[in-house]
């Protein structure tokens, strides 16, 4: 790696346990002597299911909010799988959507078990695929310490399974899986994920006007990439969280700041292997500082646990960088992509938060949460080469504003 993840001495205020900094050291040095860090390489891919008939929607959603653009589909056992891409630099994006509704399996039992993902059973992120060299010896080697795959037969959806994937089993902690890969999403028909199917006229129709939407408008070119994707899990996992993905991916825990205004921190972990965090895009966990049954005592502000305790442990949004600059209508870039989206229709939780004058800063800002993807998109514009990942204030009014587009009316309990 080109940080030595051994000598870096993690950034934030966010006290760890000495526990947390033995392993986290040990879980490092294991890493080189088992080979992972040689065999296992960036993210080549971020997956995320839908409901069914939700592709569409969820690609021409993609279209207008992202760069990803549309490259391939195939017709599998039991799903229909879309590959989108972004750049070649960056991870693709695959959307899976099975092909009934009765279709279940390890996400919809867990969908129905929270009240605000009850309605959506099938839709949830998945996970990452990671570049991988050998995913017979990744899997000796991770399963001599403990991590557990999914095989052939004993899973539901044949996709974890195939010789072109290894999968783990989803997390304890986070409810997300970890994928290794060592295929080339440039050439989706090396995936072998089914027949090779074509999108209707019709829906062809509809992502190009889409596409052509972004150009109109002057937004595409303003959307780069991933820039990371947030996890939102209890209070007392967030340390097992991290350990957990830094035993399976080559990553550094960049740092842990506390949002003491939201009772939460927010935990970052990064691909030292990269110089732009969209190459492989930045992992954080974000956690409640005390479990909701202690912090009833003193009766704080806790929109992440909130969030777990309705939508279950899983991804909370995922981040998109906007170029940074200053348009020639005026305003910083976000601003500008921002009001472009709000023509469209698209929703907002709040306004962009940050300022961006002569200081390296950043500005950033929350959609709502997808009807597709149940995903907030999040963008953020690093002014003048801000050195750093985030910062406190804005990462407490974002927080705040989505806490309050995440509360479920219960009885006499409004949280």
């Amino acid at each position: 790696m080109s940080i030595d993840v051994l000598a870096y001495a993690p950034r934030g205020d966010k006290k760890n346990s000495e526990f947390f900094d033995e392993f986290r050291q040990k879980i490092y040095e294991r890493r080189k002597t088992s080979g992972i860090e040689d065999l296992v390489g960036t993210m080549k891919a971020i997956v995320t299911q839908v409901e069914p008939g939700k592709s569409i929607d969820t690609m021409l959603e993609m279209y207008l909010m992202t760069p990803y653009r549309y490259l391939a589909s195939y017709l599998g056992a039991t799903h229909k799988y879309h590959i989108l891409r972004s750049s070649d630099d960056y991870p693709a994006m695959l959307v899976m959507e099975p092909l009934s509704a009765d279709f279940d399996e390890y996400i919809s039992r867990l969908n129905k078990m929270y009240p605000l993902s009850r309605a959506t059973p099938h839709t949830r992120y998945v996970g990452e695929i990671y570049q991988c060299n050998d995913l017979a010896l990744t899997c000796k080697a991770l399963e001599s310490q403990a991590v557990r795959f999914e095989y052939s037969g004993e899973i539901e959806n044949p996709f974890y399974a195939t010789n072109n994937f290894l999968f783990s089993m989803p997390s304890d902690f986070t409810g997300n899986r970890v994928g290794y890969s060592g295929c080339d999403f440039s050439d989706p028909d090396s995936l072998g994920l089914g027949e090779r199917i074509v999108l209707s006229t019709t829906e062809m129709a509809l992502l190009d006007e889409a596409d052509a939407f972004g150009k109109a408008s002057g937004i595409a070119p303003l959307l780069l990439g991933v820039d990371h994707m947030a996890t939102r899990i209890l209070a007392p996992d967030r340390e097992d969280a991290i350990l957990e993905f830094l035993s399976q991916v080559p990553y550094y825990f960049w740092g842990a700041y506390n949002i003491y205004e939201m009772n939460s921190s927010t935990n970052v972990n990064r691909c030292g292997d990269v110089t732009d965090d969209k190459q492989s895009p930045a992992k954080v966990f974000t956690a409640n500082n005390t479990p909701s049954f202690v912090n009833s005592f003193a009766n704080l502000p806790m929109p992440t646990e909130t969030f777990v305790r309705n939508y279950g442990r899983r991804m909370h949004h995922v981040a998109i960088e906007v170029k940074d600059g200053d348009h020639l209508s005026g305003q910083k870039n976000v601003d500008f992509v921002v009001d472009a989206m709000k023509e469209r229709g698209i929703p907002f939780l709040a306004d962009v938060v940050g300022e961006c004058t002569d200081e390296p800063n950043l500005k950033q800002i929350f959609s709502k949460h997808s009807k597709n993807t149940i995903l907030i998109t999040e963008y953020v514009e690093r002014c003048h080469g801000f050195d750093g990942f985030f910062t406190k204030d804005n990462v407490a009014a974002l927080t705040e504003a989505a806490g309050q587009d995440e509360q479920y009316d219960h009885g006499q309990i409004f949280d």
